[in-house]
Order: structure tokens, then sequence, then C-alpha cells
């Protein structure tokens, strides 16, 4: 069973606050974290695929990535020809084009992670398992994979396992201008908490960094990819690790020092297992989700400054504004964000698309309902020109086998 399935059946029995509690928490919240609540406004919902499972795909968790002529490239951790995943293209018009299936290891299985599109029309990413190693239960370590134009996959890297090399990437990759690519595992490495890499055009692979846990570093970077700024520094986020094993953030720098920019505590008072990609403003702040803690155990919205202080910014309840954000968050021009929630809402518990104010003051722009629009949106949010909304459901839809839609305001 993937790593994703466990996880979604771990927080499908998770509780939240009982009903006859939520208005006076709701009140505490505007107290603690400045948070306040709307309903949601009238939004323009559209499923433009509903996958089929086999020969299609199936269980879409990553985010989408867009070109510019606004045609949206994913992955289906399952489906295909032999239900090892694929790797799919949605044009403008809604056709689905099943652009590559895993089917065998040594091609790479159960791809989890997003896509980066290069200038040339290629795609990279990565899957969990397969690849040309009997190791991490002979089910292969991975791969850093290329499919190109014509639909050939080309294998860049297999992940190895044990103390030298990483293995499961959960996350996906990015790409600097000389063509190298960078991205974590979440497990293997020193001392067994994951790794940061790089895989240079030559498919020759560089151990960056092996994540040692424990209170002064990181574990477990799970559903993320890195983030690069202008100077070729890297920020990321683990699950575990720091000082309350909450995960942190943390910064990569070009010479390969990590700094824990923040340590998330857990609890009441800051979130516990960031996950997603982190985003940065044009001041340097950054953003980002935690799945759990905060005042309700629902996870919270957060900002990090350069100092590295961080303003918990919003609270999820579970119902009705969502809970459990498994993926990051982006902005728009106006400073505002825009995320999804796993569960929650207020039309049975299966997931929300939101927007968070500047002010505080957050929206569901969409309630899940399992069908037909589908449930437990896992990955994140893309942003076309026109203020469109893009994303997957990890289930639901009219086979039960997730969707990708789009969110009109």
């Amino acid at each position: 069973m993937a790593i994703a399935e466990q996880n979604l059946g771990s927080l499908s029995g998770t509780t939240t606050c009982p009903a006859p509690k939520i208005a006076l928490m709701a009140l505490l919240l505007l107290v603690l974290s400045g948070g306040v609540t709307s309903s949601a406004r009238g939004q323009d919902f559209t499923v433009i695929h509903a996958f089929g499972g086999l020969p299609d795909g199936a269980e879409p968790i990553a985010d989408l990535v867009m070109d510019e002529a606004g045609n949206l490239y994913g992955t289906t951790q399952l489906g295909g020809s032999s239900g090892g995943g694929t790797v799919f293209k949605v044009d403008t018009s809604g056709k689905r084009t099943l652009l590559y299936s895993f089917t065998d290891q040594g091609t790479g299985l159960f791809p989890e992670a997003s896509l980066i599109l290069d200038a040339a029309g290629n795609l990279y990413g990565t899957t969990t398992q397969g690849g040309g190693t009997e190791w991490c239960g002979g089910r292969g370590c991975g791969v850093v994979f290329k499919v190109d134009t014509s639909g050939s996959e080309t294998v860049l890297h297999s992940f190895t396992g044990g103390t030298a090399d990483g293995c499961n990437p959960f996350g996906g990759l990015v790409q600097d201008e000389a063509g190298n690519l960078y991205g974590t595992t979440v497990q293997c490495g020193f001392s067994n908490h994951g790794t940061v890499f790089k895989v240079d055009a030559n498919g020759n692979e560089t151990l960056l960094h092996s994540f040692g846990g424990g209170s002064s570093d990181g574990a477990s970077p799970s559903m993320t990819n890195l983030l690069m700024d202008q100077k070729g520094n890297f920020y990321g986020i683990t699950a575990n690790g720091g000082t309350s094993d909450g995960g942190v953030l943390y910064k990569l720098s070009k010479r390969g020092a990590v700094t824990v920019l923040h340590s998330f505590a857990g609890g009441t008072a800051d979130g516990c297992r960031p996950q997603g990609i982190p985003f940065m403003d044009k001041n340097g702040d950054l953003y980002g989700t935690t799945a759990s803690c905060g005042p309700y155990n629902g996870g919270i919205v957060w900002k990090v400054s350069k100092k590295g202080e961080e303003i918990v910014l919003y609270s999820f309840t579970g119902a009705p504004n969502g809970a459990f954000p498994e993926a990051g968050v982006i902005m728009d021009a106006k400073g505002d964000l825009y995320g999804t929630t796993v569960q929650g809402g207020t039309t049975g518990d299966t997931g929300t698309v939101y927007e968070l104010k500047k002010r505080g003051t957050l929206t569901e722009l969409h309630n899940f309902h399992g069908r037909p629009d589908g449930a437990a949106p896992w990955g994140g949010l893309v942003r076309d020109p026109k203020g469109n909304l893009y994303g997957t459901a990890y289930l639901g839809g009219e086979y039960g086998n997730g969707t990708v839609w789009r969110l009109s305001p």
C-alpha cells in the first residue's frame, strides 16, 4: 500500500471538534490567530477529467504543471496499462492524453510527485518505487525519470538506498539553468531520515545532504518539492525532525550548508507535519501549511520571515472550513493565498479549496462532495493569468478514481 493511502486511512479516523463547540472554538480562534471564516461564494467548478482506472490513470495526488498554452500535465500513482501509474496531459478543451504508463520495476512505479517541464517540452519527475535494484522490499527504491515529447521514458537515476543513497522520493524536482535536477527522498541516507540530491544532465547523482533527525536537523521530507531562489539556494520542509519532532523549514546553501529556519513546535500554538511546496514572496518571506496540530489539530497556514520569525496566519477547525492541508499555498498579485485541504468542509468531510486574504479572512471557494466532483485534494493549485484555479482530487469523481478540475472566479 502506498504511503499516501496509509496517511489517508489514518486521517479518516481523526475526529474534529464536536458540533456544539464549533462556535465557541471559532470565537477562540479569533483571539489565537486572528483568523476569520466566511461562507463559500459562488464559483464555477468544472470537472475536466474523471480518471477511470485501467487503462486510464487513478488517484492523482500531486500538483499540476501548466505550459504557456494552458495545457496541464500531471501524474497518477496508479492506473495506466499495468497499474503502475501514469504521466498525463489535459488540453484546454478537456481532452486527456496518456503520455506514459509505468509498466515494470525497471521503468519506475507509482509516481506521487508533481512534474516539471523544460523549454523543449520534456517532463521530469520521480517514482516512489521501481528502478534497477532489489532493495526497498524488492520493489525498488524509486527513480528520477524523463518523458520526452514523443512519450519515451528515460530513467536518469535509480536510487539504491542504504547509507550512501536516498530511497523513495515522494517529492518532485526543481531544475537549474544548467539542466541539473534537485530533489529529496523520504528515507535512507546516512541516518535513514532522507536526503537532498542532485542529478546532472548525464544522470550522475550527488548526495547534497543526509538528514540526521533530532533537534538540529529535519527528517522525512515527504510530499514536497524544493524551492530555489535566484542565488541558487534551496528551501524545503521536512515532516519530522526539529526541536519537537514536528518538522522543520530549512535552507540549503549553494555550498551545502543546512540552516533550520523554523522548527514546528506542534501542540495548540504551532503546526506540525509540514508538507507541500514552500512559497516565497518578493520580500523573501516563506509561506506554507502543516497537515496537523494547531488549536484544533486540523493544521495551519504559516508565514516565516527572512529572520526566521513565524506567524500562524490561520488554523483549520474541520467543519466548516477544512482540515489537514497536505499541499502548500500559492499567492496572487494582491498577496492573497490559495490552497486545498484533504478533509473538512461543509459537505461530508471530503475537502475544500480555500482563499486566505491578507487580513486573515478565509473563504471556502469549493467544498468537495465525492461524486461527481472528487474528494481528498492532496495536491496543490496552479493559477492561470485569468485567475482560474486548477487542481486534482485524489478520490471521487464519476468512477471513484479522482479528477482534474477547474475553479473559475
